[in-house]
């Protein structure tokens, strides 16, 4: 793992190569990252509010009152790293030398706490270099998130076990849904939160890709159709968001028709391979191009980026048709990115399944370096909802090796109904 002091060398690099002497720093992600440091000042998101302001030679931190022990601040002012009020801000810029060189992301800081600079300091527009290099896993970070990817899809095995046991028994609606599957995750080492309010939406409220329950509209689940559940945790060792969409009764034709089609989705772009450099906006189409050939389409982005026990949603990746290919959007080795088309019918039903996905090396060849996909999430896909005759050889071959690897990452995390679960879910179609 990267130290405080490894991580900041980065950044001024930077700003020497840019031509910076000062750096502002307001997006929360991108102070908690440098840092290494994290809060719960926002909901589901482990930062803190802040503005950090550094040079070549020290930092200074603007936080709450109260916010940082006393030992925590003893140890940061060894490392030149030093905490002031947060409302001094302003009055800090104000305090810097006329002829100063201020980088800034302009995208993600205020205009009136620039205001506050020297009329004769200089501003240097470009995104936060820390936000790219906390895009990047490295290697360690990447074995962390695979551990706790396993035990979030153990987490999911338990639900699962007690909602198949549940259900037709017992009275189930959308907020037990919610209920159970955080409980299932707080069960799990190293939780911490979930990583956003789940939502759990049963046959025309999952037909709404942002739907959460409420007293008011929180559906029984009975009879047949389909529930969708996107949820996700924070755990000490990474960040997961996952969907998935199971048979309630007996699907229908026309579910099973658009649940496969969405699968083919998936696999389409979780088995793509792309040169470096790709602009992540550029890749949405691939996972759209099963649809489009069904006249099928959504309407939101296919995928985002994860941060490391942070952010459920960071860049500067972004797989969506409405996101600019600019150069910051370009994909690069260790970033974890989503991957979520889907299919909504309005008052009837939606379909949406999502995986986490890391770019890792691919082929090289003489037209350069290419990146794949490495599927992150666990947990398996409910066969129930597809129609086989719409899949090729190569997806079917797909979900087994998925389910293979399911199975064999999460069987020794599960024991009784969660692991029967386990086993009867990732059969071989």
């Amino acid at each position: 793992m990267q130290s405080r002091a490894e991580k900041l060398a980065l950044v001024r690099a930077q700003m020497q190569q840019l031509g910076a002497d000062w750096h502002l720093i307001s997006s929360v992600d991108d102070i908690a990252w440098l840092l290494n440091l994290r809060g719960s000042d926002v909901s589901y998101n482990p930062v803190f509010l802040a503005h950090l302001l550094m040079n070549q030679d020290s930092v200074e931190l603007f936080i709450g009152a109260g916010k940082v022990s006393a030992d925590l601040e003893t140890r940061l002012n060894e490392q030149q790293i030093f905490c002031r009020d947060y409302r001094q801000i302003t009055r800090a810029l104000s305090a810097l030398p006329a002829d100063a060189a201020l980088l800034t992301d302009p995208r993600r800081v205020t205009f009136g706490i620039l205001e506050a600079c020297p009329a004769g300091v200089k501003k240097i527009d470009a995104i936060n270099p820390s936000t790219l290099f906390k895009s990047r896993k490295n290697s360690a970070e990447a074995q962390h998130i695979r551990h706790a990817m396993e035990q979030d899809g153990a987490a999911l095995c338990e639900f699962f076990a007690w909602f198949e046991r549940t259900i037709g028994k017992e009275k189930i609606t959308e907020i037990d849904v919610d209920t159970q599957i955080c409980a299932a995750r707080a069960r799990r080492p190293g939780f911490v939160s979930p990583s956003f309010g789940t939502i759990a939406g049963f046959n025309a409220n999952g037909a709404m890709p942002h739907y959460h329950a409420t007293p008011e509209s929180n559906a029984v689940i009975e009879g047949n159709g389909l529930l969708l559940i996107d949820s996700g945790g924070q755990y000490l060792n990474g960040t997961t968001d996952i969907t998935r969409v199971v048979a309630i009764g007996t699907p229908s034709t026309e579910q099973q028709r658009d649940f496969s089609l969405e699968l083919k989705a998936v696999i389409a772009l979780s088995t793509a391979q792309f040169p470096v450099g790709t602009r992540a906006p550029l890749l949405d189409a691939i996972a759209r191009a099963p649809l489009w050939a069904a006249g099928l389409n959504y309407g939101h982005g296919t995928g985002h980026g994860v941060g490391y026990f942070l952010n459920v949603h960071e860049g500067p990746q972004n797989i969506s048709w409405l996101t600019p290919p600019e150069p910051q959007t370009a994909m690069q080795p260790g970033m974890i990115t989503s991957i979520e088309p889907g299919i909504y019918r309005p008052g009837k039903w939606g379909i949406r399944i999502e995986n986490l996905v890391l770019n890792v090396p691919g082929e090289t060849s003489e037209f350069g370096e290419f990146i794949r996909f490495e599927t992150l999430t666990l947990c398996p896909i409910d066969v129930r909802c597809i129609d086989i005759s719409i899949l090729n050889q190569a997806e079917i071959d797909w979900i087994n090796q998925y389910h293979a690897t399911v199975k064999s990452r999460l069987a020794p995390l599960v024991t009784g109904d969660a692991l029967a679960w386990l086993e009867r879910s990732t059969r071989a179609i």
